[in-house]
């Protein structure tokens, strides 16, 4: 009698690895080998684990830090290590048609903040991004963070990162198994609180300052944010090979339409976006051709590192809940209705560029090949008269038949393509997911290069594109009880474990916060602030949003939010080296 198995899982992650090198994919002979034995592993493709510990350490001793950080090198995870994992994970799932519950990993990854490297080598102000030399704490304010000693979100009030309190060194411990964490952060600890070389028992040099604990979200809000919407979901595909085969890729090409795209709506950008050594995006040319140099940190040993960006965001979900319920009952509207509009997706992931009233497709949120296959300004080509495309190829094959999307033959799986929304009457400008990656939507950057009436469009995407990040962050704390409809306040600490990679501060996390979210006027004026994230802290910190209700009925209301809902209550700039420079450059 054949065993019963549970399901293979709907969701996978938007960058999934391949099961295998596909000949069905592109010729990608044309992107370089990646050195994946030297990038953390967290930084591509990514832990993606349930659980996760973050260890805050100041050095208190350089000369036995250096020790410290040799004996701990053999177990920081390399993008290699954790590529083959997840690819041997999914080739068996594919094989067995369920999850492999026994195939698990505990990973490890490590960063550091500017004076922590000035600590460790003497060419540290050779790095050229002054964001990461002057630190978060000091760039806060710049960033819309509070003012006023008396607010919570102020630097001096952070948990960990504020004035007097930065950590040197971060560690990132993320599993399978909550049981497997533990474990492995006990044997950190240890080796912190008393380094063992051989027979002789020595200080590490490090002291533990502070920790935080992040957990993937149980049940039916797995992947989703404390807000009680999918989280995750728009994140770049990244260019570039794993082996020296042409079709052997970090980010398989899924999309039968677009070789330039991962998954349907992931484009593919250049390396050197997120890690060091690697041609990167130029705003001057098309989004699939390269840079003609490579990205630099500045010194020589940053090569295969990353810049990465912590900030622990506290979410008062009651109290944003309770926004969305009062101002729908006074405009007439259900509350979970308002929240899509000020997010941009319905709580299940549902873009509401492709499902503008909600329910109506189910299966939509939980279909990676269909909840990111969408642009603001452009419709769908299949919607085009004039050359129309085939159909999105809105479905993955069966499990181990193909990696590629493909049009979906059972019409439940057939969505409604994106019909294009330049005007904002579907998602708001002041939407989160629009503020906070405006994908082809005309932006200054665009307009400034003076294109072609109707060419506005293409002239700002190749901008946009350099703006990106790779988050990895995870929530904290337990879930709420507070529903849209029945907002309860329960004083919790809650919120999100934000993580991101990057090859310039400046240029990618701070400029997406001053710039796009925190920015009234982008991309069009007047169009208010992301409510979700964006903060003001100018005069009495009021931000508003304009918001189209009824398309149909030309109905556009102005929202104001009086307080925020995300409180940032620490956090930190940090760079996270490669193996080679763990190994050497900073243990020497």
């Amino acid at each position: 009698m054949a065993i019963a198995q549970p399901p293979i899982p709907v969701r996978e992650t938007p960058a999934a690895e391949s099961n295998q090198p596909n000949p069905a994919f592109p010729d990608a002979s044309n992107e370089r080998v990646l050195d994946m034995d030297q990038i953390q592993g967290n930084i591509i493709p990514g832990f993606l684990k349930d659980f996760e510990t973050l260890l805050f350490l100041k050095i208190t001793n350089p000369r036995q830090c250096k020790q410290w950080l040799k004996e701990i090198t053999p177990s920081i995870a390399t993008a290699q290590e954790v590529f083959a994992f997840n690819r041997l994970f999914k080739k068996i799932r594919y094989r067995r048609g369920y999850e492999p519950e026994i195939l698990k990993a505990t990973w490890i990854n490590i960063a550091f903040s500017f004076l922590g490297l000035r600590q460790l080598v003497q060419d540290a102000d050779r790095f050229t991004d002054q964001a990461f030399k002057d630190g978060l704490a000091a760039r806060s304010q710049d960033l819309g963070d509070p003012t006023s000693n008396d607010d919570e979100g102020n630097t001096n009030n952070w948990i960990i990162g504020g004035p007097g309190n930065e950590a040197d060194i971060l560690l990132i411990v993320q599993s399978d198994d909550m049981h497997d964490l533990q474990r492995e952060v006990q044997h950190i600890k240890q080796t912190i609180y008393n380094l063992s070389t051989g027979k002789k028992r020595i200080p590490s040099g490090v002291v533990l300052m502070h920790e935080e604990q992040g957990a993937n979200l149980p049940g039916i809000l797995s992947g989703h944010e404390h807000f009680g919407f999918l989280d995750g979901v728009s994140q770049p595909g990244i260019r570039g090979r794993v082996s020296e085969n042409a079709h052997d890729v970090l980010t398989p090409r899924q999309n039968p339409r677009d070789p330039d795209q991962g998954k349907p709506g992931q484009d593919l950008l250049w390396p050197g976006e997120f890690v060091f050594g690697y041609q990167h995006q130029d705003p001057a040319k098309e989004i699939k051709d390269p840079s003609d140099d490579d990205s630099s940190a500045g010194p020589e040993w940053a090569k295969n590192g990353s810049y990465l960006v912590f900030r622990r965001l506290r979410q008062d979900v009651g109290a944003f809940h309770t926004f969305l319920k009062n101002q729908a009952q006074q405009l007439d509207v259900p509350a979970a209705f308002l929240g899509a509009k000020i997010i941009g997706r319905w709580p299940d992931g549902e873009p509401i560029m492709r499902d503008q009233q909600g329910g109506n497709q189910p299966m939509l949120g939980n279909d990676d090949c269909a909840n990111n296959d969408f642009e603001f300004v452009h419709q769908d080509p299949s919607l085009d008269p004039q050359n129309p495309s085939p159909s999105p190829p809105d479905e993955l094959p069966p499990a181990g038949t193909s990696d590629q999307c493909h049009i979906p033959q059972d019409p439940n799986r057939s969505f409604t393509p994106s019909p294009g929304d330049p005007g904002a009457q579907i998602c708001p400008f002041a939407g989160h997911i629009r503020k906070a990656y405006p994908r082809d939507d005309i932006t200054p950057e665009g307009r400034a290069k003076n294109p072609q009436p109707g060419e506005e469009s293409e002239a700002s995407e190749p901008a946009t594109q350099t703006h990106r990040l790779l988050r990895r962050g995870l929530p904290y704390g337990k879930v709420s009880p507070s529903t849209f409809d029945d907002p309860v306040s329960d004083n919790v600490d809650r919120g999100l474990l934000f993580i991101a990679y990057q090859t310039s501060i400046e240029r990618q996390f701070e400029f997406v916060t001053k710039s796009w979210v925190n920015n009234r006027d982008f991309s069009q004026q007047g169009a208010g602030f992301d409510l979700v994230i964006g903060q003001n802290n100018q005069g009495n910190h009021a931000r508003m949003a304009r918001i189209s209700l009824h398309p149909q009925k030309n109905q556009t209301v102005q929202l104001q939010a009086d307080e925020e809902w995300v409180i940032p209550t620490g956090g930190g700039y940090f760079f996270a080296p490669s193996i080679e420079a763990l190994d050497g450059t900073l243990s020497q």
